[in-house]
């Protein structure tokens, strides 16, 4: 699942993300939900706990939304049930996480990208993977949380540190990632976490709110 950030839709994210191309080469299955608003199909928003917007305001059940969209996929096409996985941009990467603390019973992993974790309480039922993407110049979701002088939704975000530590601590991972840098990115990865799982991060250095 592919979730669009606040105030797009489905079309935008397909259209940028690379998604749809990328599973038509490699051969698997990209939804592209869209999520609520006042219009039926853009201004749409993702009830990430504390953003964003009018699905927050109006407490839309997304992560039930979400558990019957998966649902109806795997009754119409041949799903590998232990291979699903969920990302997102910015709103949408912040869905991601709630998904993560929400619905690890029915997600391998998530990848959030420009999003952080922002639920009052992150309970999560069983370890998941996690792969977060985040440019250190990003000002509607700063890189060390608060609220960024670009804000939109004007709220104080969680850090990436802050969101990475919750994870590294829930999965029980190694102290120390190893780490490898290449042009404008460094790649710090944890490994050999609690039943298998990893977490990583991608830091963009100079980069903006943006999809990498």
């Amino acid at each position: 699942l592919d979730f669009h950030g606040g105030g797009g839709n489905a079309n935008g994210e397909m259209g940028h993300s690379g998604f749809r191309e990328l599973a038509d080469n490699e051969g698997f299955i990209v939804a592209f939900p869209n999520g609520s608003g006042r219009f039926e199909d853009k201004v749409l928003t993702w009830n990430g706990g504390t953003c964003c917007g009018y699905a927050v305001t109006n407490n839309i059940d997304d992560v039930g939304f979400v558990r019957a969209l998966i649902a109806e996929i795997e009754a119409s096409y041949k799903i590998d049930a232990k291979r699903v996985y969920a990302t997102g941009m910015s709103n949408g990467a912040i869905m991601s996480y709630r998904l993560a603390c929400e619905a690890s019973d029915i997600f391998a992993a998530v990848a959030p990208v420009a999003g952080t974790l922002n639920t009052a309480q992150c309970q999560p039922a069983e370890s998941i993977s996690i792969i977060h993407f985040h440019g250190t110049e990003d000002g509607h979701v700063p890189y060390t949380g608060g609220a960024g002088p670009d804000s939109i939704a004007g709220i104080p975000f969680a850090s990436v540190k802050d969101s990475l530590d919750f994870w590294l601590n829930f999965n029980q991972c190694p102290s120390s990632p190893q780490t490898d840098s290449f042009d404008n990115i460094q790649h710090d990865m944890y490994t050999n976490c609690i039943n298998g799982t990893e977490v990583q991060l991608y830091t963009v250095i100079g980069g903006k709110h943006a999809w990498p």
